[in-house]
C-alpha cells in the first residue's frame, strides 16, 4: 500500500482501523510486519509460545478482502491479537504452560474467541503464562518463561505474563488474559499498558482452562483505555448496541472518585515511589474536575485472605488428581502454590465464603458515595526475575486480590516511572458492578493528560544475561 505508517509495531488498534479505511495499511501488510518482530524478538523476551503464522496469514488476506470491498464487520475487523495460553483457540494446543497438557488441542474456539473472530478479528498465537496460571518463573516449564520487555533482568507480572509484554514489545496491539488474582492487572501495570478484569461473567469463562471457578475472570489488555473498550465491546459480543467506551471523551468533572489511602499507607506500607505516583493520580483527576475524597473500606489483608482461602480450595480442586499421579510434571512453583489447597477443609471453604458476601457489601456500600475507585494496584515496583525473596515478598503486597473475590471492574495502568529502576509505576481504578461505561472513562480521562501509554521501552531487551531461545513457529 502507499503511504504506509512506519512503526506498525506501535499501532493501536484503533490508529490500524483508521489505516485500513483510508487504505494505508492493510491486513496481510500488518501481519506479516508483526510476524516478523515476534521472529526476531521473541526469543529474547518469551511473550509468544506458539505463534500461528499460516492461520493469522490466512485470516489476513481474508479479512484485506473484505475490508476493501466494503463488507468491514466493525473497528475488530483485520485486528491482531494474541491470547493466553489457557484460552482454546480451535486446532491450537491449550498447554497452560506446562508438561501436563503439551497435547491438549482444544477442539473449538472458547465464546471469547469466537465472539472476536465473529468481529473479524485475526488470532496470532498463544501467549506465555505462568503455570496453570498459578506457577511462576521456572527453568522446568516446557517454553521459555515471560520476561519485562523494558529490562529482561526484570519479572513482567503474572500470570499474563506473555499477554502483557507482548503489547510493551510491539508484537501485538491487543492481547486476551485472564485474571484469578490480579493476573491481568499485575502484568499491566508492571509492562505500562492496560488491563482490565471486567466485572465477574460479563466475558465468557467457557473454554478457559480453570484457576478458581468463582473468581477467575476473562478481560481486554491493550496500549490504551480505547482500545481496551473497542476489545470488551468485541468479547462480550451479545449486545450490539452496547458500547463500553461511550463516555470515553466525557472526562472527569462531576464524578466522586474514593481514594483508599489505608491500602498503602497504613495496611500494606507501600514503596515511596509507588505512594507519590498516587499522590499525583490523585492531584490529575482533582485538577480535571473531580472530586476525591478518602473513602475507609475492610483491610487489604483481610480482603486478600479470604480470596486466598477460595482461590486454594478451588485451585486444589482442579489439580488434585495430577497432583497425585504426576506430581514431578509439575514445575516447583506451581506444584508448592497448588499443595497447601489440600489442607483446607469443607468448613473452611464455607466460612471464606459467608465472609466473601460481607466483603461484597461492604465494597458496594462504599459504591453508594462515590463512582470509582482509586488504589494502589501493587505496593511495590517491578523485582529482578532472579530475586526469589524479591518476588515472593512482593506478590502478596497487592491490592487487585480483593476484586477478584467481590467481582467489581478493576483496571490497571501506568501511572509513572521509577527512578530507581526505570521501569513502570502503576494505579489501579475500580467500578461498580457492571459499570465498565464509567470506570473506563476515569481511566482514559487519566490517560490523555499524563499520556504515560506513549512510553516505549528504552531500549529493547536490555539485559545483563542471555537466556534460552526458543523458535516459535506455526
Amino acid at each position: 500500500m502507499t503511504g504506509l505508517p512506519t512503526d506498525l509495531q506501535w499501532l493501536t488498534a484503533s490508529e490500524v482501523g483508521a489505516a485500513y479505511a483510508a487504505r494505508r495499511l492493510s491486513p496481510v501488510e500488518l501481519v506479516q510486519a508483526l510476524l516478523r518482530e515476534i521472529e526476531a524478538r521473541n526469543p529474547d523476551c518469551g511473550a509468544f509460545i506458539r505463534v500461528d503464522a499460516e492461520g493469522s496469514l490466512e485470516a489476513a488476506r481474508r479479512a484485506e478482502k473484505d475490508i476493501f470491498s466494503g463488507q468491514s464487520l466493525g473497528p475488530l475487523h483485520g485486528i491482531p491479537l494474541g491470547a493466553k495460553d489457557n484460552i482454546d483457540i480451535a486446532g491450537l494446543p491449550t498447554t497452560c504452560h506446562s508438561k501436563i497438557l503439551l497435547d491438549n488441542i482444544a477442539r473449538e474456539d472458547a465464546p471469547a474467541i469466537a465472539n472476536l473472530r465473529a468481529a473479524g478479528a485475526i488470532m496470532l498465537g498463544k501467549q506465555s503464562l505462568h503455570e496453570f496460571a498459578f506457577g511462576g518463573p521456572s527453568k522446568e516449564l516446557p517454553f521459555p518463561f515471560a520476561r519485562h520487555p523494558w529490562n529482561t533482568d526484570y519479572h513482567p507480572g503474572g500470570s499474563s505474563s506473555g499477554s502483557g509484554v507482548a503489547l510493551a514489545a510491539g508484537f501485538v496491539p491487543l492481547s486476551l488474559g485472564t485474571d484469578a488474582g490480579g493476573s491481568i492487572r499485575n502484568p499491566a501495570g508492571n509492562c505500562g499498558v492496560v488491563g482490565l478484569k471486567p466485572t465477574y461473567d460479563l466475558v465468557s469463562r467457557r473454554g478457559v482452562f480453570p484457576v478458581a471457578f468463582t473468581l477467575d475472570h476473562v478481560g481486554p489488555m491493550a496500549r490504551s483505555v480505547g482500545d481496551v473498550a473497542l476489545f470488551l465491546d468485541g468479547l462480550v459480543g451479545r449486545d450490539t448496541e452496547r458500547r463500553f467506551g461511550a463516555d470515553l471523551e466525557r472526562g472527569v468533572r462531576g464524578l466522586r472518585i474514593g481514594f483508599v489511602r489505608q491500602w498503602h499507607e497504613t495496611d500494606m506500607v507501600a514503596d515511596p515511589e509507588v505512594m507519590a505516583a498516587l499522590d499525583e493520580v490523585e492531584r490529575v483527576l482533582r485538577q480535571e474536575g473531580a472530586t476525591v475524597s478518602n473513602i475507609p473500606l475492610p483491610r487489604v489483608q483481610e480482603l486478600a485472605a479470604v480470596q486466598r482461602i477460595i482461590l486454594l480450595a478451588e485451585t486444589w480442586a482442579v489439580h488434585a488428581k495430577w497432583l497425585r499421579e504426576r506430581p514431578q510434571d509439575y514445575s516447583t512453583p506451581c506444584r508448592r502454590k497448588v499443595m497447601p489447597g489440600a489442607f483446607l477443609s469443607a468448613g473452611d471453604y464455607v466460612q471464606a465464603q459467608q465472609w466473601r458476601t460481607r466483603m461484597i457489601d461492604a465494597i458496594d456500600d462504599a459504591f453508594r458515595d462515590v463512582d470509582v475507585l482509586l488504589t494502589a494496584s501493587g505496593m511495590d515496583p517491578p523485582f529482578r526475575i532472579d530475586d526469589g525473596a524479591g518476588l515472593a515478598k512482593t506478590y502478596p503486597r497487592q491490592g487487585r486480590s480483593p476484586f477478584n473475590l467481590t467481582g467489581h471492574p478493576a483496571i490497571a495502568m501506568q501511572s509513572g516511572l521509577s527512578k530507581k529502576s526505570g521501569l513502570p509505576l502503576s494505579v489501579q481504578f475500580v467500578g461498580r458492578a457492571y459499570d465498565e461505561v464509567t470506570l473506563l472513562r476515569v481511566a482514559a480521562a487519566y490517560e490523555r493528560v499524563t499520556q504515560w501509554g506513549r512510553h516505549r521501552p528504552p531500549a529493547m531487551y536490555q539485559s545483563s544475561a542471555k537466556h534460552d531461545r526458543i523458535a516459535v513457529t506455526a
